[in-house]
């Protein structure tokens, strides 16, 4: 192996680990419902990602436990999660929202989200929600429909 490619792949690979995490940043025990206006997209790979505004004193929307639970390949408890929805602690109007990779979307048939569109987001924050306003999506509602991020439809 030559020393330069190695050199550089090992000095770039903290900042790589940095812009992509897995779901192990995030914690799973406690699910957070965001619903609000999506601000800005980005319609691209890793994952796309949404901006959404969330309504000044946002409460979790009292429907929440009763909507539709996507039928997906993973296996995901997703009348529970539902069920156990909270709105965030802390109090950030605008999260960065994490979908899936653009084929998982593709699969779901989901189309480009657009600025301006109302969205609800069944997700994960980091532990304490501590760092940066960012939602790992597990369920993803728009235009009167619910699909689920976490793996391909059943």
């Amino acid at each position: 192996m030559k020393r330069r490619p190695f050199l550089l792949a090992t000095l770039a690979a903290p900042f790589a680990a940095r812009a992509h995490h897995g779901w192990s940043s995030f914690d799973q025990d406690r699910p957070l419902f965001l619903q609000g206006r999506v601000v800005s997209v980005k319609w691209q790979n890793p994952h796309a990602e949404l901006v959404v505004e969330l309504p000044a004193d946002y409460k979790v929307p009292a429907d929440v436990a009763g909507r539709a639970v996507p039928t997906q390949s993973a296996t995901v408890d997703g009348k529970a999660l539902l069920a156990r929805a909270q709105a965030p602690a802390r109090k950030d109007r605008r999260w960065e929202v994490e979908l899936a990779p653009l084929t998982r979307l593709e699969a779901w048939k989901v189309a480009p989200v657009q600025a301006g569109a109302t969205v609800g987001v069944l997700g994960y924050t980091f532990q304490d929600e501590k760092g940066e306003a960012i939602l790992r999506a597990e369920y993803l509602y728009v235009d009167g429909k619910a699909y689920g991020l976490r793996s391909s439809p059943a």
